[in-house]
């Protein structure tokens, strides 16, 4: 989620002309990134326990709203990511 609103506001920024990045820490800046893209690979391991578990019969101890968060959230991350051209 960090770096869709970083992206955004450096989207912003540089409409007005303004080529300063949002955060002035290119690590810190780098990081968030990576982790907004890690996201996606998380989700999709996510997905796989929770077929394999389905499967068996499980997730007793895993909350539904969890499953259904995920559920919606994932198609979102890979359009996106993947899809949306800003």
């Amino acid at each position: 989620m960090a770096s869709i609103v970083l992206r955004l506001i450096e989207m912003v920024k540089r409409k007005d002309g303004n080529l300063n990045p949002a955060i002035a820490v290119q690590a810190l800046q780098g990081t968030l990134v990576i982790l907004g893209y890690g996201a996606i690979f998380l989700n999709v391991i996510f997905f796989v326990w929770a077929m394999v578990g389905l499967a068996r019969g499980g997730f007793k101890n895993v909350p539904r709203w969890l499953l259904l968060f995920n559920l919606v959230l994932f198609p979102v991350q890979i359009w996106y990511f993947f899809f949306a051209n800003f």
